[in-house]
């Protein structure tokens, strides 16, 4: 399998200038905020930045210059054999080397000592010569974005794409430190529909104090974290944007909380403390009066009142016209085993599901308009259809033909062929798995596969999964399925078709033939 660098979860700490140009000074920074990533137990990394300012300065501001970098850099400066000390520091703290190179010759250093990681700063991302001679090194790279367009972020992502080269993007604000009014951290969530295959990152300068940040860059999405360190002296104070130690734990810590906070995704079922809470609040049914075996029970003989009773027939689960198969006194619970609750309707079944259907939908952003034809197929009957079956959005039929079809959650699609379409599916969302004279597909999102005329063929889905039917004209009755009890059928007991969604149309045409 091909190897490809993780960067979720790697939290970046910029070692910059910060080592103040003191090689002592910088140990014991690396040492101390390693300390807080073991502590902490996340994966760190120290980051460096290199340049070679004998070229990277023009001669002319050596001494002097009016550009408020200049002089600090110069001033910081360090050497090879320095930076390599530094270096070896980070690997004995078990951390992930990084390093921005602002100049292609600091990209061959950077290669050359070893570097795991390269870094684009904010203000080389559209210094193309720069990021020609990173892309070539093969080394991963992370971009920051502080003060791009977007439509530059789509350029340098698809740059890096093109390249074959390993890469994250940073959620970035060059303003240092960063106001709260500029943090834009909805960009996090934006950038990772916009680039769903690539990690996304805050890279963060806000005040060093304040973990509010990264608490919502956590809950937006972000998965990889950067922000500048140092430690403070009799001699050295730090700026606004850069942390301590201290500062660091903190912020690692608002990030674990905020992994708790934020918890599963997926809808989990509920705690029993949660459970026991809500049926404590519950109403149930209780007899108005004296109600003797064999009534049958309507409205007019209950009422709903808490406290409710495990066992007990609850207000939601109320349905009127049902029997009672015991004497129940008046003011007495209606329990679960005294009465016959009537199984679902089929109708009521089919629009259960378009519910579901409509979330997927939603899931996977497709819009329809109004004007559509839905065919719920329901092979074995509408009891069956969450395990057999599919619904099918009509769109055109003409010489050419387009459908969405959407499948549930462990359902499946029985095995058949057709005499004269030949179609293409396309997976829009989630994941499909199909079977073609015996063999077995995984598709996923994005993903095609032909069925010409004659395949036997049939699909079903684990998680649920919306995709695209694109075939010549479709022919009713041009379907042969496998099981020939399915082929014995009238097409309208497979299959209940509607307009739209058959909000009305259901309860008259479930069962009913169809044109």
């Amino acid at each position: 399998m091909e190897s490809r660098f993780d960067f979720k979860d790697l939290f970046v700490l910029d070692l910059a200038n910060n080592h103040q140009g003191d090689v002592e000074h910088g140990l014991n920074i690396i040492r101390q905020h390693g300390a807080v990533l073991k502590v902490r137990q996340v994966r760190g990394a120290i980051k460096f930045q290199f340049r070679q300012l004998d070229s990277f300065v023009h001669p002319s501001h050596k001494v002097g210059s009016a550009n408020k970098h200049i002089p600090r850099f110069l001033g910081t400066q360090l050497d090879r054999a320095a930076f390599q000390t530094l270096l070896n520091e980070v690997r004995a703290q078990g951390l992930v080397a990084v390093c921005t190179p602002f100049d292609e010759d600091s990209v061959d250093v950077v290669v050359d000592m070893g570097f795991d990681v390269l870094k684009v700063a904010s203000c080389s991302a559209i210094d193309w010569p720069l990021l020609e001679a990173i892309a070539v090194t093969g080394k991963p790279v992370i971009f920051s974005t502080g003060g791009l367009e977007l439509h530059q972020i789509d350029d340098l992502k698809s740059f890096f794409d093109h390249r074959g080269v390993d890469h994250a993007i940073m959620h970035c604000v060059s303003i240092y430190p960063t106001p709260d009014k500029q943090c834009n951290l909805s960009n996090v969530t934006a950038f990772r529909e916009r680039y769903p295959d690539c990690t996304i990152g805050w890279s963060t300068h806000e005040n060093p104090a304040d973990t509010g940040p990264v608490m919502i860059a956590t809950a937006k999405g972000a998965q990889m974290f950067e922000r500048h360190i140092g430690l403070t002296t009799d001699k050295i104070t730090l700026n606004a944007y850069s942390s301590t130690p201290g500062q660091v734990d903190a912020w690692i810590g608002a990030w674990q909380k905020a992994h708790v906070l934020c918890g599963s995704y997926d809808r989990l079922p509920p705690a029993p403390e949660e459970r026991d809470a809500i049926t404590g609040l519950q109403r149930g049914v209780f007899a108005r009066e004296p109600i003797e075996k064999g009534t049958t029970i309507t409205r007019d003989h209950v009422y709903f009142a808490m406290p409710f009773t495990v066992g007990q027939l609850s207000s939601g689960q109320w349905k009127t016209d049902i029997p009672a198969l015991v004497d129940i006194p008046a003011d007495g619970p209606v329990m679960v085993e005294a009465v016959e609750i009537p199984p679902t309707p089929d109708v009521q079944v089919l629009k259960h599901a378009v519910h579901e259907v409509k979330a997927l939908l939603n899931l996977a952003r497709i819009p329809l308009s109004s004007e559509f034809e839905v065919e719920y197929s329901h092979h074995y009957g509408v009891r069956n259809f969450r395990e057999t079956g599919v619904v099918i959005i009509n769109c055109i039929n003409r010489e050419y033909c387009k459908k969405i079809l959407v499948q549930l959650p462990h359902q499946a699609h029985p095995s058949h062929y057709h005499r004269r379409k030949e179609e293409t599916f396309q997976i829009l969302w989630g994941e499909l798995h199909t079977d073609l004279d015996g063999r077995h597909k995984v598709l996923q999102p994005g993903d095609t596969q032909l069925v010409m005329p004659g395949v036997w063929h049939h699909f079903w889905s684990e998680s649920g999964c919306v995709f695209e039917e694109v075939s010549t004209t479709h022919f009713n009755d041009d379907s042969v399925y496998r099981d020939p009890t399915i082929n014995k059928l009238d097409r309208a007991e497979r299959k209940t078709i509607v307009d739209h969604w058959g909000r009305f149309q259901l309860p008259d045409m479930v069962g009913k033939p169809t044109a």
